[in-house]
């Protein structure tokens, strides 16, 4: 990739401009990352990502939402780099360092990925929550106290903060009305991933996940992975799930070896081309 070059990808819909600052030093701030983010006047996705050099793994992701904001793990992204980073070294598994740790990603059948997203951190400081609650069984409710719109959500970290609410049907669910509620909810001191999950069968969930600082995405890869082990802590599920988003479909293993949760699916390209100048800044800086 030359310089001021990007490539468009997605997972399942959840989109991704991804910038290789390896090659292209480009300082990714928050104005930045809104304005090449931006669908009407930018590139548009949900998140802009930039691949960096690492001492700790064979790359580094930097992740902005949309909004602007630096976030710590990004399912679907990982995935969309990590295919990228294996056509480029031959290689069929690769290790990518994030702000959340360290992610295993390899080839997958059918032209999938899948990646080792971590452990999930399901204690209420791990979340984290503004005070102790069982995480199982978070005493929150949106709507009237006598026929809550949604209730009883499972909380839990995949190296970002996640609500789970499990419901008869997702499509009843004004998820564009109640997501910005509950993820700017006081009991979420770094605001919270809302994920909205209906059991279909013992090894299927349907999900939509409101994403913290950029919506209601086509997909969430760590909403999907949040969701699979929510509704298998609570016995609603097997250890291993495919989820419909959206976009399509993840398949998430909680693995009882080692507690790492793996999420499987598609990644594609979906064009390339040259950021103007104007949007990223005339003379490229440093990477952070």
């Amino acid at each position: 990739m030359s310089e001021r070059s990007f490539i468009k990808m997605h997972g399942l819909g959840n989109d991704f401009v991804v910038v290789d600052a390896r090659r292209w030093p480009l300082v990714l701030d928050a104005e930045v990352a809104r304005r090449v983010a931006d669908r009407r006047t930018g590139v548009g996705c949900d998140q802009f990502i930039m691949v960096e050099n690492s001492d700790s793994a064979d790359v580094f992701m930097r992740i902005r939402n949309s909004d602007g904001g630096e976030v710590e793990a990004c399912g679907n992204g990982a995935r969309c780099v990590a295919a990228l980073v294996m056509d480029e070294t031959t290689r069929d598994s690769i290790t990518i360092e994030t702000l959340a740790g360290i992610l295993t990603a390899e080839r997958a059948p059918g032209g999938a990925v899948s990646v080792a997203m971590g452990v999930p951190g399901l204690d209420w400081r791990e979340v984290p929550l503004a005070e102790e609650m069982d995480t199982l069984h978070l005493d929150l409710a949106i709507g009237p106290a006598s026929a809550p719109v949604l209730a009883d959500p499972v909380a839990l970290s995949m190296g970002n903060p996640h609500a789970v609410f499990f419901v008869d049907d997702v499509d009843a669910v004004d998820i564009a009305t109640v997501g910005p509620m509950l993820e700017h909810h006081p009991l979420f001191p770094e605001r919270a991933n809302i994920g909205i999950a209906q059991v279909i069968a013992a090894d299927r969930l349907r999900l939509r996940v409101w994403e913290r600082g950029a919506g209601l995405t086509q997909a969430c890869g760590s909403g999907a992975c949040a969701a699979g082990v929510a509704a298998m802590r609570r016995g609603l599920v097997e250890r291993t799930v495919a989820i419909e988003v959206d976009g399509g479909r993840l398949v998430i293993e909680w693995r009882e070896s080692d507690g790492q949760v793996v999420m499987t699916g598609p990644v594609a390209t979906s064009f390339s081309g040259v950021l103007d100048a104007g949007l990223v800044g005339a003379a490229p800086g440093r990477a952070a």
